[in-house]
């Protein structure tokens, strides 16, 4: 008699963060199911429930443990077995503390050891008690190349960590030190999703632009088509010529990386999108000197008149930050001030919370919390306002989308963006799969969406 297959092993994961993370999630879905485990609906009905954690401010790391107390406490309750673990920054930042701090937490691995995960679960499900793994080491990236199958979009890692320092950052604390990934490596990964139905690809760094600097990028004797010498410009230009691809997009940015050479490359390369997201944090030169962001306020609008000037339809979001400490009437109108010169397509505003073992940590944390809310919704009032006249102009006109599919928030519907990266709805056509290109028609134009009807789909390029 064959004796029966042991069941499969299934895992959730709830993710909180930025691409980074949404990235490192799917990679650690990948990986889990290349090691036997298999994908569950919900985080109650999984065998392993993980969280993959951020510490960027104080507001998702109490997100990240909130979460994943409730579902431990769920899952108790319901008399379900299983291991319940988190990884990410906030596992690196914390690490074994939070087994203390979350009773029934069986796994911790940090953002050097995620290619450690299979086996610290493994580990966890045969009753190891806690697994810790946040040991600061090169993890195998190699591992970590994998994707889900089915998707239009794909975000491509080719720079892990970040040299920047900036003074309220933790990121260099919890990702490490800058590492770039080698062209033909990147290359290798872009034609694997090409070929797998991948229409559109986002390189990710956390600061993209140092991509190739801390460490050779380039394969020796390199020869760039186009004339080429910086390394992400010459990066553009291999994934750009990758066969299948339509768009490819990079974030994110800073303005000293906007070279004459990057902007020359944007402008050319035709599937290189019309989009940067290039973050601020502050209008305010003595704040930004205090930040270490290593740049004035007229550097940074004269990095997106550059852009511009290149390309006109280029469409620029960014990061603000509001209650740094020290943070005057003064330097807040002056950060109000320039997002409305630099005419931001979107704006992504935080409220400052200082974070243990950055140079921020030690300064006062002045600004009080009503205020901080206050200056909050000025930001976002005014970037609502200028969402709208932005998007005014594009009423009556068809605007290239790339479909995604049906619309997470109406079923009825489907949703793409354009190259310039705006959400569109639309109601699904005939004939009309995911990851064709379409025109759309704008009929309605709101602060951060459009909606319209599609009138054509586009040739391939």
């Amino acid at each position: 008699m064959t004796p029966d297959k042991p069941r499969p092993v299934s895992f959730f994961i709830h993710t909180y963060g930025c691409q980074m993370n949404v990235r490192d999630s799917e990679a650690a879905a990948a990986l889990l199911q290349r090691h036997g485990f298999t994908p569950a609906a919900d985080a109650l009905a999984a065998d392993v429930f993980l969280v993959n954690s951020c510490s960027v401010r104080g507001k998702a790391e109490d997100k990240s443990l909130g979460k994943l107390q409730l579902i431990v406490s769920q899952r108790r309750q319901a008399g379900r077995g299983g291991v319940a673990g988190i990884f990410g920054c906030m596992a690196q930042r914390l690490g074994a503390s939070l087994t203390e701090r979350v009773r029934g937490l069986d796994v911790v691995v940090g953002t050097h050891r995620l290619a450690s995960l299979p086996g610290a679960l493994r580990a966890a499900l045969a009753g190891a008690g806690p697994v810790v793994n946040v040991e600061e080491t090169n993890d195998d990236f190699a591992a970590l190349s994998g994707h889900l199958a089915g998707g239009v979009s794909a975000y491509v890692n080719i720079l892990f960590g970040c040299d920047r320092g900036c003074a309220y950052c933790i990121v260099p604390r919890v990702r490490g030190r800058e590492h770039s990934r080698t062209i033909p490596d990147v290359l290798e990964e872009a034609r694997a999703l090409a070929a797998g139905g991948v229409r559109e690809v986002t390189l990710l760094g956390q600061s993209v632009m140092a991509y190739g600097r801390a460490n050779s990028a380039l394969p020796e004797g390199w020869v760039s088509p186009r004339g080429f010498k910086e390394p992400l410009a010459c990066l553009l230009e291999a994934v750009d010529a990758v066969p299948g691809l339509a768009r490819v997009r990079f974030t994110s940015g800073h303005p000293s990386g906007c070279t004459p050479e990057l902007v020359r490359a944007m402008a050319e390369l035709p599937r290189v999108c019309e989009h940067m997201h290039l973050p601020v944090q502050s209008g305010s030169d003595r704040l930004l000197s205090i930040m270490g962001r290593g740049y004035t306020a007229a550097g940074y609008l004269d990095a997106v008149r550059r852009l511009r000037a290149a390309m006109p339809s280029l469409a620029i979001t960014s990061d603000v930050i509001v209650g740094f400490p020290g943070e005057t009437e003064a330097d807040f109108e002056a950060t109000r001030a320039l997002m409305d010169e630099a005419a931001f397509d979107n704006s992504y505003i935080f409220q400052y919370s200082p974070r243990e073992g950055t140079r921020a940590a030690a300064l006062a944390d002045d600004v009080p919390v009503a205020e901080k809310q206050r200056r909050n919704r000025i930001l976002l009032d005014d970037q609502n306002r200028r969402g709208l006249d932005l998007h005014a102009p594009y009423l009556g006109r068809p605007l290239e989308v790339l479909a995604a599919g049906v619309s997470n928030g109406n079923s009825g519907r489907w949703t793409g963006r354009t190259r310039m990266n705006q959400i569109v709805i639309f109601p699904p056509a005939p004939g009309v799969r995911a990851g064709d290109i379409v025109d759309v028609r704008i009929e309605n134009a709101l602060e951060q969406t459009l909606y319209g009807v599609v009138t054509a789909q586009k040739e391939e390029l």
